[in-house]
């Protein structure tokens, strides 16, 4: 019989979340009080990139009111293990990364002492006590650089600085090469980034030495690693670990690892007795915090006169900074070797990815990891071909795509297979929404009042929901790829999801709760969902590659399913029919001619309290699942930038911003839209304003929001959204990732924009940030070179 249903996916329901947090109710790691007696840790950093350490007196700081403990890294040499890196290429060099440095600070903001107080001024005054006598070494922060001879040596145990080289080959570029009628070559370079989220770094632990527990609240993306990783660090009982990630003010990749400061806190707190807290300064969180992206790429791409691509070829300089990352080691760097050719279908490929150490912060997961570099390359060269060509960017792009017929697509590589993909309906939904046509003819009309607007494209595909076990195995993650849900029914029908997966501004608690509700045809008030402890939730991945929904999502959904599958047998057995004849609608379950009706609420009450439920069936509503999805998801997207540029100034205006993406089943649109308005003002900001910079002698001069700048809102469009739906065939919602789309699609349709704006002038680069500063060179040297 047809079942009537309320559908809530799909959606656009409100934030559950916000009412709190927009009241000033959020419960963020420093905002926890249970912790009254808590001892504050601060610490010591070097004011140097490299430099070797002489000495550390740390007496008077010792004596200074309030002090508990002054400690160094050679009084932690067997309290705390080396930090772990756990996701390493085969052969791979993995060189030591204490919580605080021994003999050699590594990079500006390295740790090197830690002072215990009674309260965080006390800890700060008593720091500014210690004394360090440094040799300052020459130093090293670019990837390229590192990797020359002669370089400034980040650790004497890699040669040449190269921690690993991961060669990616497809076809034969060689001939490829010597059969093209083009081939273009240009050096790229994606720009060091600092995550800056809004709320830095913060840790706060404590030891029951009774029962010999050990809690730590976190700023963590990913509670359970954060467990696991410390209880190896520590040397202690992963069972009698706590970790807890109370609400986390973004983490954008960046709180996905292991940091010294965790393992330094809950190492402290076992050793005093006390509850113990650190929360970084802003200073600190752009010191110590990971960077992200940083690549420099040599890229050749070959095409026939028609503009159909054959082949590229790319040697990409990655910088992973002075030490490995906790559970990305040169992740990033490795998925751009992977998706670097995006979109298109290109038979011939050659890519060398080598990571380096330099002398600054580790270098890790940013929003994308690899996919925004991927992106930016491959787009970048496209519009240079169109360029070449004559040809239109949209065009030349349509000539090249992946055709529909040929999904499941496998690359050329062979080492990643595209679910599902539809690029050219795509792009012409965002042409269309842009009013393409008529950009182009105002854009002719401004050129002959000597305005220069120009218009830039970037279609782009990635990958999320890390979770195919072949590929993780292919790749060497130490881990799998799985994520946990249980579906929890209490005996007045209300409905906990216990998720593995953590919140940090992703908006979990309204999509979890709407797929359970969904599929059990509840209210979504009636649903709670539960994360980011993990003595609440057993087992946990985390929230990373935008793989909340495809995997995370996926494991609630087949975890309702088996809950609703036990519910529709119990209420068989009430109505005395066969399960298959039971009716299900929203909150009832009814027999076959509908006359006799149970509620939601009593199938729920019997299933706990009314004995002779049917042969082998146990009491309660509890269903638990790991769930590991066949193969990763592949969303994709168009987006368009047009922008006017100021030739005198060298100021860019971006007047509009249109961007299609097509992230499969859409669960929440009101979610997914922020997600992408949030990503794009991140790619924007990559393409326009960001970038770390470094002195010659490495020391880190963009270490405050003053010296960093970033997208405020009034630099940022009006952002003009939709969507294309093409349902992933490998998970049983058809969902993909959305939440890094639009800080992979910005910077490259930005700076294709820009650049179409300065043709006229000669202007044929520009590396990002593109400040006034820059654009006004690049047209000093176009018309330099014009005049020649």
């Amino acid at each position: 019989m047809p079942e009537p249903s309320t559908v809530r996916i799909g959606q656009p329901l409100r934030r559950r979340e916000d009412r709190r947090h927009l009241a000033g109710r959020g419960r963020f790691t420093d905002d926890i009080a249970a912790a009254t007696r808590a001892l504050h840790a601060v610490v010591l950093r070097s004011p140097h990139a490299h430099a070797r350490i002489r000495a550390i007196d740390t007496t008077r700081a010792e004596t200074a009111p309030g002090v508990v403990t002054v400690l160094t890294g050679a009084h932690l040499l067997d309290t705390i293990a080396p930090l772990p890196a756990t996701w390493v290429l085969p052969g791979m060099t993995v060189p030591e990364h204490r919580a605080l440095a021994v003999d050699i600070a590594r990079f500006h903001g390295d740790g090197i002492a830690v002072v215990v107080a009674e309260t965080a001024a006390a800890a700060q005054d008593a720091l500014e006590a210690i004394e360090v006598s440094y040799e300052p070494l020459a130093a090293v922060t670019d990837p390229l650089a590192a990797a020359q001879d002669g370089a400034p040596v980040v650790r004497s145990t890699v040669d040449g600085n190269v921690a690993f080289r991961f060669p990616v080959r497809g076809g034969d570029y060689r001939q490829a090469k010597a059969r093209a009628d083009v081939v273009i070559r240009r050096r790229l370079r994606n720009q060091n980034l600092v995550p800056g989220a809004l709320e830095p770094r913060s840790v706060l632990a404590e030891y029951d030495p009774v029962r010999e527990r050990l809690t730590v609240h976190s700023t963590t993306q990913g509670p359970h690693a954060l467990k696991r990783q410390l209880a190896g660090v520590l040397r202690f009982p992963e069972h009698r670990i706590r970790v807890v990630a109370p609400d986390v003010g973004g983490g954008f990749g960046a709180k996905l690892h292991l940091y010294p400061e965790e393992a330094l806190v809950a190492a402290l707190a076992m050793r005093l007795g006390r509850p113990v807290r650190w929360t970084a300064t802003r200073g600190e969180d752009f010191l110590a915090t990971n960077h992200g992206r940083d690549h420099v790429q040599d890229v050749e791409l070959c095409a026939t006169a028609d503009g159909v691509i054959t082949g590229v070829k790319a040697t990409i300089w990655a910088n992973l900074g002075a030490y490995l990352s906790g559970m990305g080691a040169g992740v990033p760097a490795v998925n751009c070797g992977l998706m670097l050719t995006g979109v298109y279908r290109i038979p011939h490929v050659e890519v060398d990815t080598i990571g380096v150490y330099t002398h600054t912060s580790r270098v890790d997961t940013y929003r994308g990891a690899g996919r925004p570099e991927a992106t930016y390359l491959i787009e970048r060269m496209v519009d240079e071909l169109a360029r070449e060509l004559h040809l239109d960017p949209a065009e030349i792009r349509r000539r090249n795509f992946i055709p529909v017929d040929a999904f499941p697509y496998r690359q050329p590589t062979g080492a990643v297979v595209y679910d599902s993909g539809d690029y050219e309906r795509n792009l012409d939904e965002a042409l269309n929404l842009a009013d393409y046509r008529r950009l182009r003819e105002e854009q002719a009309a401004l050129r002959r009042q000597g305005r220069y607007r120009g218009i830039g494209l970037c279609t782009y595909t990635e990958f999320t929901g890390i979770g195919d076990g072949r590929v993780l195995n292919m790749l060497g993650f130490a881990f799998g790829g799985w994520e946990y849900a249980r579906v929890l029914v209490h005996p007045d029908g209300t409905v906990t999801v216990h998720t593995g997966s953590a919140d940090h501004g992703q908006g979990h608690a309204t999509t979890y709760a709407q797929i359970a509700a969904d599929v059990l045809n509840l209210p979504p008030e009636d649903i709670d969902v539960v994360e980011g402890d993990t003595a609440q939730v057993e087992f946990g991945l985390g929230t990373f590659n935008s793989r909340s929904m495809p995997v995370g999502g996926a494991a609630v959904h087949r975890a309702a399913g088996r809950v609703l599958a036990k519910a529709r047998l119990i209420a068989a057995h009430a109505l005395g029919v066969p399960p298959a004849e039971v009716g299900h609608g929203p909150g009832v379950f009814t027999g076959p001619d509908g006359s006799n009706a149970l509620s939601w609420q009593e199938v729920a009450r019997l299933a706990h309290f009314v004995p002779g439920l049917p042969g082998g069936v146990e009491p309660g509503l509890d269903e638990r699942i790991f769930h590991q999805p066949e193969n990763l998801t592949f969303p994709f997207g168009t987006s368009i930038a047009v922008v006017d540029v100021d030739p005198d100034t060298g100021d860019i205006a971006i007047d509009r911003f249109v961007a299609v993406d097509d992230c499969g089943t859409i669960i929440n649109p009101l979610l997914v839209r922020g997600q992408i308005h949030g990503g794009l003002a991140q790619g924007l900001g990559q393409a326009l304003l960001e970038g770390a910079r470094y002195a010659d002698d490495g020391t880190l001069t963009t270490a405050d929001w003053m010296r960093y700048p970033f997208p405020r809102a009034q630099q940022l469009p009006r952002f003009e959204t939709g969507h294309t739906i093409t349902p992933s065939p490998v998970n049983p919602l058809g969902v993909k990732g959305v939440g890094e789309a639009g800080a992979i699609a910005a910077p490259p349709a930005v700076v294709n924009a820009v650049l179409d704006a300065l043709a006229p002038l000669g202007v044929t680069h520009l590396d990002m940030p593109m400040s006034p500063e820059r654009v006004r060179a690049a047209i000093a040297t176009a018309s330099e070179e014009a005049a020649r």
